[in-house]
């Protein structure tokens, strides 16, 4: 399921701040994607964010998927859509680690059953091999001048061989969708800095900046919104249910402002921006490593589909190089992608959840970066990185959290949260995070690169022959706009009701500096 095509395209409101200053690592021709490879290349900023030197965009080649959906009519069941490419050889002989880790996070894997299920597997593909071998020792002595008594006993034997080894092939399908079934409950492996415990054992990282004074009573973002006339809950409640919003007026400026000005911002570090489909496979949030059904799942399925909407623009733009593999010198890939996005907010309940805070559906600025293993953790550090000098700018009071265990997602090897300072709400609330998943990711996604030689090629070899890895992918949200317009509102709030615009954004609102009352205010 590669994505065929895309087309690089610019937000209608981008005539607030036009975007013809193209940081020097983007190409606004458009170019066309495909799985096997790059008609039109883009260029990408070199590995060191310090060198200017450009690296040619992927050439990609295709293979194919771990599994295809199959089913087995006698029965009505169907196997599962796709395999992840899991080390079971690694997971059984690092059991304790492994054991300890799925303890830490608090999820609910079997390892024994998993490793149960591991050794079977590898007897029953040894007996399948033995079978496999006496039918082609019978199927050779077929070819030899034989009595017709002979003859008959080996073709026998050879259909009791076929026999059996059909039987034992079906087994071996159903042992592998069930190993495939309880492994995949199995969460990525952990950074050994990151704290252990539930979310109250994270640690601060960093602090920025101080909670601002106010000389006066303040409000919280859902009375300046309705004293500005900026949101309407109401309606939306009406047309759409619980959890809703209508932007209106400055508000809608201030969004488009917020989405064009985080991508302006993020283009500079050598990014290429994305639009993104916003309704995906089902396989593909399963292979990022999120539960498109269940009782809390936090994802939107299309009835009668294998379709989803998403919640994060990290699953489309994942999904771009599935099963590929890239060349080592087109990595990094760095992107950064436009969406909205849907989440049904499973068990959310209480203060936290009131105005723009927890919505059903809300745009978002992402970033998603594939990588070399060796060097996730630096990128990891040049997103939060990214985060912070972005909110910085902003004059916002933050705090960056190294996220505790029970914290994690299964994809993430560490995360790192900001949590803003919101003053109508009393309290921080978190605005960004950014996740390294090593390779949990492109286990499942089937994304490979092939490492450069530095010794020729052995004679008769054409081409490269190293050993294909997998890459490494991290994602971090560089403007998710509710929380963003919750946090301006509440901060540049002044005492006659009206919101001052930070600098940053007001070339990308048409030059707006102030929200002010539309009427005088008894």
């Amino acid at each position: 399921m590669g994505l065929q095509s895309c087309t690089f395209r610019i937000s209608p409101f981008s005539i607030l701040k036009p975007l013809s200053n193209f940081p020097p690592a983007f190409n606004p021709i458009p170019s066309r994607f495909h799985r096997v490879h790059v008609t039109r290349p883009l260029t990408f900023l070199a590995r060191a964010l310090s060198s200017s030197a450009a690296a040619a965009a992927p050439q990609t080649t295709a293979t194919p998927p771990a599994a295809s959906e199959t089913t087995d009519e006698s029965k009505g069941t169907k196997a599962p859509q796709w395999r992840a490419a899991i080390d079971f050889k690694w997971i059984r002989d690092n059991k304790e680690a492994v054991a300890a880790n799925i303890n830490n996070r608090n999820f609910n894997a079997n390892l024994d059953l998993v490793l149960e299920l591991y050794d079977k597997l590898l007897n029953l593909q040894k007996e399948v091999e033995r079978l496999r071998a006496e039918r082609n020792a019978v199927a050779n002595k077929m070819k030899a001048k034989l009595e017709p008594s002979e003859r008959q006993k080996l073709i026998e034997e050879g259909k009791t061989l076929k026999d059996g080894l059909v039987t034992l092939e079906e087994d071996l399908l159903k042992l592998t969708d069930e190993l495939q079934q309880q492994a995949q409950c199995v969460p990525n492996m952990t950074h050994p800095d990151v704290p252990i415990g539930g979310e109250e054992c994270s640690t601060v990282r960093k602090t920025v900046g101080k909670p601002r004074e106010f000389s006066f009573s303040i409000k919280d973002h859902v009375q300046l919104g309705k004293d500005l006339d900026l949101f309407d809950f109401d309606a939306a409640a009406e047309v759409s249910g619980s959890k809703f919003y209508y932007l209106k007026n400055e508000a809608v400026l201030l969004e488009m402002g917020l989405v064009n000005w985080a991508v302006s911002e993020v283009m500079k570090r050598g990014f290429t921006p994305l639009t993104t489909p916003e309704i995906v496979r089902s396989s593909l949030v399963e292979k990022c490593g999120f539960q498109p059904r269940g009782t809390n799942t936090q994802v939107y399925s299309i009835e009668g589909s294998d379709q989803c909407l998403i919640g994060t623009a990290e699953i489309p733009v994942g999904g771009i190089h599935m099963d590929s593999i890239l060349a080592e010198s087109s990595l990094p890939l760095k992107y950064v992608a436009y969406s909205h996005c849907f989440r049904t907010e499973a068990g959310a309940a209480g203060s936290a959840t009131r105005g723009l805070y927890r919505v059903h559906q809300f745009s978002k600025v992402e970033m998603f970066v594939l990588c070399r293993p060796d060097e996730s953790n630096f990128f990891h550090e040049q997103l939060i990185e990214i985060e912070e000098g972005l909110f910085s700018s902003l004059g916002l009071h933050f705090k960056t959290m190294d996220m505790a265990t029970q914290d994690l997602g299964a994809p993430a090897y560490r995360k790192f949260d900001v949590e803003a300072w919101m003053p109508g709400l009393g309290r921080y609330g978190e605005i960004s995070s950014a996740s390294n998943c090593t390779d949990y990711q492109s286990r499942r996604l089937g994304i490979r690169y092939r490492p450069e030689v530095s010794t020729p090629a052995k004679k008769g070899i054409k081409g490269n022959s190293a050993t294909t890895q997998f890459v490494h992918t991290l994602n971090a949200t560089a403007c998710a706009v509710p929380r963003m317009i919750v946090c301006l509102l509440e901060n540049y709030q002044q005492e006659d009701g009206s919101i001052v615009i930070p600098e940053p954004l007001r070339p990308f609102m048409g030059g707006l500096q102030i929200i002010a009352p539309k009427y005088k205010q008894a």
